[in-house]
């Protein structure tokens, strides 16, 4: 197979694709050179979902059914994709004999369209979760009301409202089944198989997707200004945000150890390159609190897309995995051809965007410790929306409980300084006290030296210290030792509103 060819298999069809710049996206390929525009540019950034298709790939054992989910096209750049399955809006009706889907028809009965435009990323996002569906043998059933807003949470409807839409996605499931053949796509997908590592040159930028740890280590090491890519969503809006030219991209996604996500010493090892939607998948099987912080991380198609590493590795002040990964004391794996170094998370920030990575160094994984019995562990988010947005103030709290004193508190928010951050003070006025409101009260003062936010869009620097010193009011409510509340009476949403995260 021709290292210069992208090889992917389009609504069935196995398509060669060569000449074309390595930050092309998915989306202008599939309207510019296939004239496939039921897939729509609506934000170009990754918010609206108007732009959603799915992909299909081979599973870690190949033997098994290919993983089908969605992405959005126009933060995937096309080289990523290449020997995996891409299907549009148009390929809805193949499946159907040329009638409606049971996703479409659905949204008809119900009145789920009226402008139009958004429909097909919505048609999408149904259709990924009707083959979840009945891939996990719940379609009998169908998906309740959460789990369908859940799967929604990407995309945005301004005329017709999500009520119909909702109801389009209880309907799906009651006309005849009309499936995607794994089998058939298995056998497709094993045709495109590569060997080789992807690698071409166009017009002085240059695309490379090593296939082994050894092979990225040494490609860093001789490139150490070149773009490492993982899951795009954020590069991505480099170019079509920013206009910028990407002279070297090393893609990280076709390095299988990277990917692995394995017990370690009683708690996990999270390849850098494992998506957000298969590392929390994990992280919530062991530590259950954080189902809500899942929910709330971007928006499906994202979470398909980015990697949890990328997240860590990004540095971003309001990233939202850092202020829970860094209380629970996480560590970073980085790795060169000199070796390997581990260092605590919060260690890993020295500045806004700097962390303390070597230009030959890259994220190779993020080790979490094993649950503790005694330890209370929480994670909020506040931001302007419930889904799908960015965060104002996210915080990370745990603390150890050993006859009512507090033992081990770790507290990190995000949002609150130039990088994500421990709350060293806060922990210092809680460290050895009884879980009482005088320590709250304490803490909440400590709170206030350990940050100085920032005025931005998102929220003034006076709502930020008054919400962190909520949100620690919160974490004692539902910890104190007299008398704890339930997570649902500390909710400001109803309970039902919250689909269950299914690890």
């Amino acid at each position: 197979m021709d290292s210069q060819t992208i090889r992917i298999l389009l609504n069935g069809e196995a398509v060669a694709i060569t000449g074309l710049a390595p930050t092309t996206s998915l989306l202008a390929w599939l309207r510019g050179a296939r004239g496939l525009t039921g897939t729509k540019e609506g934000c170009n950034e990754g918010d609206c979902g108007a732009c959603t298709v799915m992909v299909g790939e081979l599973a870690d054992d190949p033997a098994d059914a290919p993983r089908l989910y969605a992405v959005n096209a126009c933060i995937r750049f096309l080289p990523t994709l290449d020997g995996k399955a891409v299907f549009t809006v148009e390929h809805l009706r193949s499946l159907a004999g040329g009638a409606l889907h049971p996703v479409q028809q659905a949204m008809v009965d119900c009145h789920g369209s009226q402008c139009g435009f958004c429909t097909p990323g919505f048609a999408m996002s149904l259709w990924a979760l009707y083959e979840d569906c009945h891939a996990q043998g719940e379609a009998a059933a169908g998906a309740d009301p959460a789990r369908i807003r859940s799967a929604l949470a990407g995309n945005l409807c301004r005329c017709t409202g999500y009520r119909p839409i909702v109801e389009a996605g209880e309907r799906m499931f009651d006309a005849p089944l009309r499936l995607l053949d794994r089998k058939r796509l298995r056998s497709a997908l094993l045709a495109l198989r590569r060997d080789h590592t992807l690698a071409f040159d166009h017009e002085g930028c240059r695309f490379v997707a090593p296939r082994t740890l050894d092979e990225l280590l040494a490609l860093r090491s001789r490139h150490p200004t070149a773009t490492l890519l993982a899951g795009s969503t954020d590069v991505s809006l480099w170019v079509n945000k920013g206009l910028r030219r990407l002279d070297t991209l090393i893609h990280t996604g076709e390095v299988a150890a990277l990917r692995a996500i394995v017990p370690h010493a009683g708690g996990l090892r999270i390849g850098a390159a494992a998506s957000l939607t298969a590392a929390f998948a994990a992280i919530v099987r062991l530590y259950p609190e954080l189902a809500e912080l899942w929910e709330r991380f971007a928006s499906p198609p994202v979470r398909n897309a980015g990697t949890l590493g990328g997240n860590v590795a990004n540095g971003s002040p309001i990233g939202d995995s850092m202020p829970a990964l860094i209380a629970l004391g996480a560590r970073v794996v980085l790795a060169s051809v000199r070796g390997r170094r581990s260092l605590a998370l919060e260690d890993f920030y020295l500045d806004y965007l700097k962390k303390d990575l070597a230009a030959d160094e890259v994220v190779e994984a993020i080790e979490l410790p094993p649950p503790i019995p005694a330890r209370h562990l929480r994670s909020w988010k506040l931001a302007k929306r419930f889904d799908s947005d960015i965060s104002a103030v996210c915080a990370g709290f745990a603390l150890e409980l050993r006859a009512g004193t507090i033992h081990a508190p770790r507290i990190a928010f995000g949002g609150m300084a130039a990088t994500p951050k421990r709350a060293t003070a806060t922990e210092a006025a809680l460290a050895g006290r009884p879980w009482d409101e005088a320590t709250l009260a304490a803490a909440q003062r400590a709170l206030a030296n350990d940050f100085t936010p920032l005025d931005d869009l998102r929220a003034s620097a006076g709502y930020r210290r008054r919400a962190a010193a909520g949100l620690l009011a919160r974490f004692f409510l539902e910890t104190r030792p007299d008398a704890p509340l339930a997570a649902v009476q500390t909710r400001a949403f109803a309970a039902q509103d919250l689909a269950s995260s299914r690890p």
